[in-house]
């Protein structure tokens, strides 16, 4: 019997070897996803729109990304006015979600058995996307890569940030939790 789900594999697979590996004395002590920010930035593309278009693309943003991470996404602000790229205190430029639990799992599957395949000249996650705290940042450049998201219907093409969380106290804790639940990372 073939174990399938990322949740499956961390209790089977990664739970026993992460311990013999690092010698956790506490199966508590071993490292976890504890959760994925995504995060898309539109600041470039909505400045130079009118109000009414920039309120047709924000609900654009809201559905693909809701219809993506199955959560409603927050809309992020500018926090102040910068001149040199058009840019207003309080105005609208990215949007985020925060998923957590089973959402969480369910985007995991959806991200590594999909998307990552699907994305266009694919070669393996760099290792050197594992930052010292055990945390993976990926960029897509692509959200029709998502099959939730019609190509045809898709006016415009946006890049998104995904960060996968854990808390793993080192980068090779974090990457060997990452490879044993089977990310595609690129051969070294």
């Amino acid at each position: 019997m073939a174990i399938t789900s990322i949740k499956e594999k961390y209790k089977k697979i990664a739970v026993p070897k992460m311990k013999a590996k690092f010698g956790y004395k506490n199966v508590m002590a071993i490292p976890k996803i504890e959760k994925i920010v995504i995060n898309i930035g539109f600041g470039r593309v909505i400045s130079p729109k009118t109000k009414d278009e920039q309120k047709k693309f924000i609900e654009y943003i809201r559905t693909n990304l809701s219809s993506i991470c199955g959560q409603r996404p927050v809309m992020t602000v500018a926090r102040k006015s910068i001149s040199t790229f058009k840019l207003r205190e309080g105005s609208v430029i990215g949007s985020k979600v925060t998923l957590r639990g089973k959402k969480m799992n369910d985007f995991m599957e959806k991200l590594v058995n999909i998307v990552l395949p699907r994305s266009r000249d694919f070669l393996g996650i760099n290792p050197k996307s594992v930052d010292g705290g055990g945390n993976l940042n990926l960029g897509i450049k692509e959200h029709i890569a998502f099959p939730e998201i019609s190509p045809e219907k898709s006016p415009i093409i946006l890049g998104m940030e995904v960060t996968i969380n854990t808390n793993a106290k080192s980068k090779a804790e974090g990457l060997e939790l990452f490879k044993l639940l089977d990310f595609p990372f690129k051969k070294s």
